[in-house]
């Protein structure tokens, strides 16, 4: 079988490979994902919109896709490059195949690379643009589109819900107010499992509106692309801070930060994994943690603002948790809902329910 696909890198590089998914051109931004396990998760995770994610595990595809582990029902991540693609899962709990998948939501794939010098390119160099094509375009004219693409600002707006949404607890004890920016669906399963009833609003809530449903808390969730680009949620942020319980996860942990004056800046290559090790300095205890993000806080910009760190990442020092000094609002970089550990970050749903008990 013939090479059919490959990847063109600004600096001219080209990795050739085999098509998978759907077959289509399509330009974005290549970054990494270390896990070895949840290809599903990554395929319906909505914070990968735009972006071919390498797998640097080499075999993907083996256990199929099952109806219960998606975190969106329409998955919006651009690709997926992978050594070895298996088209034949074995797997009891599988209805389908990753590739039948990826064809339905038009989402590109390329198999037979060389991921392990595509993880390398990425940590030297950094995260790059890159366009996904035929074999045979040309490499001249595919640089020439490389050096002319303005990635997209709008990516929350194109995968938040369009309105808003409800979701009850069996036994409620408290009523939160989740702001989707490309929530994930376990999110809502674990508010659901500590008795939170939910309402799920789009992006660009109001904060009036967020206060007509009366939460006891707000809930700002994880999403895809710069966090300065959502100027919106940084303002509802700024009208409901201190009034509130506010919790956020990765894009929602931003945003309080800049609503709150510190700063964001992008990771070289970013964190994208399952094993991740995050120190809490408020127990002195290291966390496995589930990643998936490009930006990350300013330590330099925290002065004056209030906000204190409350974890860092064991493996580059970066921010991965902050709290108000006096105001009821806490942030994690990282994703707890994503069982990590398994169980490592659930504590954090818990300090929200506290948060919300002591405010009422």
């Amino acid at each position: 079988m013939k090479e059919n696909k490959k990847l063109v890198l600004p600096d001219g590089s080209e990795f050739y490979g085999y098509s998978f998914g759907a077959d289509c051109e399509k330009m974005l931004e290549l970054v990494f994902n270390t896990s070895p396990v949840g290809y599903q998760e990554i395929i319906s995770d909505p914070s990968y919109t735009d972006q071919a994610v390498v797998m640097a595990y080499p075999l993907i595809g083996n256990y199929g896709i099952n109806d219960d582990d998606f975190e969106t029902r329409t998955p919006t991540i651009g690709a997926l490059v992978v050594r070895d693609y298996n088209d034949e899962p074995s797997n009891f709990r599988s209805t389908g195949t990753l590739s039948s998948l990826m064809k339905q939501y038009n989402i590109a794939g390329i198999s037979g690379v060389d991921t392990r010098a595509l993880v390398r390119k990425i940590r030297d160099c950094g995260c790059m643009n890159v366009l996904l094509t035929s074999a045979a375009a040309d490499k001249n004219d595919a640089l020439s589109k490389l050096a002319e693409y303005k990635a997209p600002c709008d990516a929350v707006a194109r995968v938040s819900r369009k309105t808003a949404e409800e979701y009850k607890a069996e036994n409620e004890k408290f009523r939160v107010a989740a702001i989707d920016f490309g929530m994930k669906q376990n999110i809502v399963r674990s508010l659901l499992a500590c008795g939170c009833s939910v309402t799920v609003f789009p992006w660009n809530v109001t904060a009036e509106q967020v206060r007509a449903c009366n939460p006891d808390g707000v809930f700002l969730s994880n999403g895809p692309g710069n966090p300065t680009d959502v100027r919106e949620a940084i303002a509802l942020v700024k009208s409901l801070r201190g009034s509130i319980p506010i919790f956020g996860i990765c894009l929602g942990h931003q945003i309080i930060s800049l609503a709150y004056g510190a700063k964001t800046y992008k990771l070289k290559f970013g964190h994208r994994g399952g094993n991740h090790p995050v120190k809490n300095l408020l127990t002195g205890k290291i966390e496995i943690t589930s990643q998936n993000h490009s930006y990350a806080v300013d330590e330099n910009s925290l002065a004056g603002t209030g906000l204190e760190v409350t974890h860092i990442n064991l493996l580059d020092k970066t921010i991965e948790g902050l709290r108000h000094k006096s105001e009821p609002t806490f942030s994690v970089q990282y994703h707890p809902e994503s069982s990590p550990g398994p169980t490592d970050g659930k504590y954090l749903f818990d300090e929200f329910i506290k948060s919300m008990e002591r405010s009422r």
